[in-house]
């Protein structure tokens, strides 16, 4: 007689739950997985292929828009660098994060299920999702500038349909490799980084020259309470930004892969690109009289090869492979907004899912180009998505270490039973810290100047100082640990789920 693994009652698994073996998964190929455990005999992945996935990734001129936005807040050149080279120490979150991964095999928010339960983990679910789509707009936003700037190079205007056709085309471009999934997104942001790496060497050496000691010195040093501003935006796009992708990637690492290896590969593969992106891009924005309309030409693209003073040839190499390594990062936020509308709830499989989000974040991109401020809508996205994010870290953080770096695998993916359903799937321990993490978060943020604008009391208090990012996690991470430590060894104690494989038929 068949058995199944213990989910709802009289009925049969899910694949969810009972994943069965796809054989020839491979680049080019359709992956077959959503948020269900990816088997031992699929995860074929090395410590150095995430390393290169997430280095792939960041080596891209987003990171460039990133350490001009924040010298474009005020800040003097030696302020940036320094909130450049804090900041990015927080891409060990995104270590941390990927540790679940190798675990359990699967994917960063139904890990979140160990602290939220089922039920409740669709409200960090929710926040997730929108996330994702936020940083898929400003992707797709950034790939039109990048054509109409090409465009208008040789001369040519574009009007409001011509805009249109060219954000259906981004969208269509945007939505193939989110589609195929994991080998091929892995295999192309592999080669990707080969390619911006030299692009990036190049920059380097037409840019560097032109940055003065004397010249970055002399520039103005604003109050510190500013320079809280600029490093909760590099914390957001960075370490902390990424943590909600971890396990998104990291669960086709085999599960005795070490925890260290895991840990350094993510880190050094997002930090590294970070940085060194980040400091060039601070250096043009001073350097170069022609990003002096960065907050204000809605185009910070059009602008930026000549901000390097680049010769005229380098202008379409730049742009061109710019392209590409836009889509790749936007690929990351795809990808993993689809998988996590399946832990939402959506019956749908992956693709439908990614899909679905290419959709919703084309017709936003459209309203962006249209009627938006990049600026404006760039900055206060990333200073508002800590106020979720942050708690949210903290409480998954406080989470695997007190269960010592272990899950009960199969009760993440059951729909009734196991140790995380609790009272009807909801913990509500997880959504109060949370909720009061949120809340001290807001009591620290500094937006007046973005939209939508907000200033908290704690703001107004220190000057202006925003530390909403620290606060939050660090409220919502104790309130998870002084609610929590009893409980979760409770559960620890608890037998796990088991898996039963349907049984053959009987020989006769």
């Amino acid at each position: 007689m068949a058995e199944t693994m213990p989910g709802e009652k009289g009925a049969a698994t899910p694949s969810l739950e009972a994943p069965e073996t796809h054989e020839g998964y491979a680049v080019g190929q359709l992956e077959q997985r959503g948020i269900e455990l990816i088997p031992e005999n699929e995860r074929t992945m090395k410590p150095r292929n995430l390393f290169w996935l997430w280095s792939g990734a960041i080596w891209n001129v987003e990171f460039l828009v990133y350490g001009a936005l924040i010298v474009s807040f005020g800040l003097s050149f030696y302020q940036a660098v320094a909130a450049i080279l804090i900041g990015n120490l927080f891409y060990a979150f995104l270590g941390f994060a990927s540790l679940a991964g190798p675990e359990t095999g699967t994917t960063e928010f139904m890990v979140s299920r160990a602290p939220f339960g089922r039920n409740g983990n669709r409200v960090p679910s929710l926040f997730n999702w929108l996330t994702q789509v936020g940083f898929e707009i400003e992707g797709l936003v950034i790939v039109v500038l990048i054509v109409l700037g090409m465009l208008a190079r040789e001369g040519q205007s574009v009007n409001g349909l011509g805009k249109a056709l060219i954000v259906i085309a981004a969208v269509i471009a945007q939505f193939i490799m989110p589609y195929l999934g994991h080998a091929t997104i892995q295999t192309v942001l592999r080669y990707l980084s080969y390619v911006f790496i030299v692009l990036f060497a190049i920059m380097a050496i037409l840019v560097i020259p032109k940055a003065h000691l004397s010249a970055l010195g002399a520039q103005s040093s604003p109050d510190w309470w500013l320079w809280t501003t600029g490093l909760v935006v590099i914390v957001s796009a960075g370490g902390l930004g990424w943590t909600e992708n971890a396990a998104d990637y990291s669960r086709y690492l085999p599960r005795a892969t070490s925890k260290w290896k895991t840990f350094w590969a993510a880190t050094l593969g997002g930090a590294i690109p970070s940085v060194l992106l980040e400091l060039l891009g601070a250096t043009a924005f001073l350097v170069s009289k022609n990003f002096s309309g960065f907050g204000t030409t809605g185009n910070v693209m059009q602008g930026l090869p000549g901000a390097f003073g680049f010769a005229s040839w380098f202008f379409w190499p730049f742009m061109i492979l710019a392209l590409p390594q836009l889509f790749a990062i936007n690929t990351m936020d795809m990808y993993s907004s689809g998988v996590t509308l399946q832990a939402l709830g959506l019956p749908a499989k992956r693709w439908i899912c990614v899909l679905i989000d290419t959709v919703i974040s084309g017709g936003i991109t459209a309203l962006v180009i249209f009627k938006g401020n990049f600026y404006q809508d760039l900055s206060g996205f990333l200073l508002y998505i800590v106020v979720w994010l942050a708690p949210w870290f903290g409480i998954i953080a406080v989470d695997y270490l007190l269960r010592g770096g272990t899950y009960d695998r199969y009760a993440l993916g059951a729909r009734r039973e196991g140790v995380y359903w609790r009272n009807g799937g909801w913990n509500w321990k997880a959504l109060l810290a949370l909720a009061c993490g949120m809340f001290s978060a807001m009591m620290w943020i500094d937006a007046q100047f973005f939209f939508p604008s907000y200033n908290g009391p704690l703001a107004n208090g220190t000057n202006g100082m925003d530390l909403s990012w620290a606060l939050g996690l660090l409220v919502g991470a104790g309130i998870y640990l002084l609610l929590s430590y009893r409980s979760i060894k409770q559960e620890k104690a608890q037998p796990p789920l088991v898996l039963v494989v349907p049984a053959g038929p009987k020989s006769s």
